[in-house]
């Protein structure tokens, strides 16, 4: 290629968040990265500040990943893109020894593609002591992923605690005002049960935030009992809270009946069916009409050897 239209050559963009992208930013950099992929660098040759194909056998987890729960169905569907187009944006990786290297930043993507059934995948190398790669981690992350509002929480904390950051610094990092911040670590301090509610989407961050308001954490658990029971909206939930504020009393919970549900009621007989066909129990989870996961659960080797002899 002439020197001349090589520099004339527009730098590839880069789909990341403002906080990652000033950790990574390089424009040179990422221009020498797609003619690196285009050569087809491969892993022996892999250096800091090249892109190109590494094997997934050389890879392993990033021990700082924030995030706890992976959607399984969402995770299908990546890998179904994947096997079509394959893998579009790099992972970012550090090397750790020779032909050994750490995941940076894109979980979902190197999950997926050993879901995909691909043997390796384009990665971008970069230096990083295990301070960067934490921040990096962690940053990517609350960008990038629909992170629950407890792992986001988390991962700011995480930010302050070990990285020593204050709220005004991680609001820049991640495009959010040191309120919103706030607002995220505040419901670590909610009960655990509540905390687990958020985690599992039993309510919203709404509901949280106006719970809190509450001192008293036997009035939050009613509150959150009650919410969850009879379905209230978050401002029948702020109002209960004003009604703490002048001395409510915790009450138990009220709870509607509920029509049966029928598409539940097919669900547990298959999940009785499937167990008795194998033995083992079962448990179906659909996330919506046509999409879930069915979990087989074993409680020892044995069990398992004749689950597996079962479905070959």
């Amino acid at each position: 290629m002439d020197t001349n239209q090589k520099s004339k050559k527009e730098p590839r963009k880069m789909a990341l968040g403002r906080g990652l992208s000033a950790l990574l930013s390089d424009n040179s950099t990422q221009t020498e990265n797609a003619d690196s992929v285009s050569a087809g660098i491969g892993s022996q040759d892999m250096r800091a500040g090249q892109t190109g194909m590494i094997p997934l056998v050389q890879i392993e987890t990033n021990p700082y990943q924030p995030r706890t729960h992976f959607d399984l169905v969402a995770l299908e569907e990546l890998a179904a893109s994947i096997r079509e187009q394959g893998v579009i944006q790099p992972i970012t990786v550090r090397r750790m020894s020779e032909n050994s290297y750490q995941l940076i930043s894109g979980e979902r993507r190197l999950q997926a593609s050993k879901i995909a059934g691909l043997t390796e995948v384009p990665a971008y190398v970069r230096t990083a002591n295990d301070e960067q790669m934490m921040e990096m981690a962690l940053i990517e992350n609350i960008q990038r992923e629909d992170l629950n509002p407890i792992e986001v929480a988390l991962a700011y904390k995480r930010l302050a605690d070990e990285i020593n950051l204050p709220m005004e610094k991680i609001g820049e990092k991640v495009g959010k005002n040191r309120a919103t911040v706030n607002n995220y670590l505040r419901l670590l301090k909610l009960p655990p049960e509540i905390q687990i509610g958020i985690r599992d989407k039993h309510i919203s961050m709404g509901h949280a935030r106006a719970i809190i308001n509450v001192e008293d954490p036997l009035v939050q658990l009613s509150i959150y009992k009650e919410t969850i029971a009879n379905e209230y909206s978050v401002r029948k939930v702020e109002e209960l809270v004003r009604e703490a504020a002048i001395g409510r009393k915790p009450q138990p919970p009220i709870i509607k009946p509920k029509a049966p549900n029928s598409r539940q009621i097919q669900i547990e007989a298959l999940e009785k069916e499937l167990t008795q066909k194998l033995g083992s129990r079962v448990k179906i989870a659909e996330a919506s009409p046509g999409k879930g996961e069915i979990k087989i659960i074993f409680s020892s080797a044995e069990e398992l050897d004749q689950l597996i002899e079962l479905l070959n």
